[in-house]
């Protein structure tokens, strides 16, 4: 769908990180490495969630990185910056699940500007998994019980879920990203909260973990 120059406009007054993206789309090395550095850790806890695996999630985070990077030179506002994010990490690890897409050496083709700031940035995208640490979680115990609560959701529920509560995400913006319908992801989330309260209630009240976990 095309995006008309006041809409562009819109999002590029309300959202900071719009703007960062614009600086990318021109060749600022600085925005870039600044826009990872903001959503490193929270592509990484989603897809967390999402694959199972830190390893598989940390390849595929960097994947999503090397996806903003190749589409720079085509962005445009149309959404909130973590909004488009987000639908290519959902992309992402939508091809991951079904084994169609596994990690690959991508090669980014040396576009070495005469200031080598592009050529900066493919090395910042490249190095992504390096950069992100190991997110540290107190409360294991919590964390296992929150983990099996996500893992009997289906895929869609667990990701509008994540998207919803981890990265405050609404409606609009879940369904945007996940290219569903607002009313879908409204559905969605609630059948997720009550496949989620069936597994926490009884640890959060007793103590005592699910039996479907």
């Amino acid at each position: 769908m095309a995006i008309t120059e006041s809409t562009a406009r819109r999002y590029e007054l309300a959202d900071p990180d719009v703007r960062l993206m614009l600086a990318v789309r021109e060749g600022d090395a600085a925005a870039f490495e600044q826009l990872m550095q903001r959503y490193q850790n929270r592509v990484l806890t989603v897809l967390q969630h999402l694959v199972g695996s830190p390893q598989e999630a940390e390849d595929l985070a960097q994947e999503v990185f090397l996806r903003v990077f190749r589409a720079r030179k085509n962005y445009a506002a149309g959404a909130k910056f973590s909004t488009w994010l987000f639908t290519i990490v959902n992309n992402v690890a939508f091809n991951a699940r079904r084994g169609r897409s596994r990690r690959k050496e991508v090669q980014v083709r040396d576009e070495v500007s005469s200031s080598g700031s592009v050529r900066g940035m493919a090395d910042l995208a490249q190095a992504a998994s390096g950069m992100m640490p190991t997110r540290v979680i107190d409360k294991e115990e919590m964390r296992d019980v929150v983990r099996a609560a996500l893992d009997v959701l289906n895929e869609r529920q667990r990701m509008a879920v994540l998207l919803n509560k981890f990265e405050g995400l609404g409606y609009a913006d879940i369904a945007e990203a996940m290219q569903m319908s607002p009313q879908a992801i409204k559905s969605l989330l609630s059948r997720a909260r009550v496949a989620l309260r069936d597994v926490i209630e009884p640890y959060l009240q007793s103590g005592v973990r699910s039996p479907l976990e």
